[in-house]
């Protein structure tokens, strides 16, 4: 079996403290990378939401606009008849 003396002993427990310190640092930073990812896209489905709401109430307006030009235009010529 292989011996080791204090110092080889305290520096192979500091590397290993050092690799698995290194393994945490880094999936937290992955962790808090794909938080962001995921708080970006539902960012964007909220704006794409709120301007798609904005369309429909547009072109809702813009019906009701164009029936009640067509129906001003109906009443116009049976009056003129």
């Amino acid at each position: 079996m292989l011996s080791l003396n204090n110092t080889e002993e305290i520096l192979a427990i500091l590397i290993a403290v050092a690799i698995v310190l290194g393994f945490v640092f880094s999936t937290y930073k992955e962790i808090q990378s794909t938080v962001a990812e995921e708080k970006a896209k539902y960012r964007e489905k909220k704006e794409a939401e709120t301007k798609v709401k904005t369309l429909i109430k547009y072109l809702d307006a813009k019906t009701k606009l164009i029936d009640a030009v067509n129906d001003a235009n109906k009443k116009r010529g049976n009056s003129e008849k």
